[in-house]
């Protein structure tokens, strides 16, 4: 998988976390859903993704990269 469905794996997975969260532990785990949407927002204007460089060092790989090798 690359990196870059990885990423929306995460961010989808996040974001219903935080909602179920939010519904049986506390409202304030809303802003998780705050904190990951803004994040999105923001990584498609300006590329910086904290999570893609985290998953770059463990070794996945994006979606130019999987197709440079075949």
């Amino acid at each position: 998988m690359s990196i870059e469905r990885t990423i929306m794996a995460f961010a989808g997975f996040m974001v219903l976390l935080s909602l179920v969260l939010t519904a049986t532990v506390s409202h304030h785990f809303i802003w998780l859903t705050v904190f990951v949407g803004a994040n999105l927002f923001q990584s498609a204007f300006t590329g910086f993704c904290p999570a893609a460089m985290v998953m770059k060092k463990l070794g996945l790989k994006s979606e130019a990269e999987i197709a440079k090798a075949k």
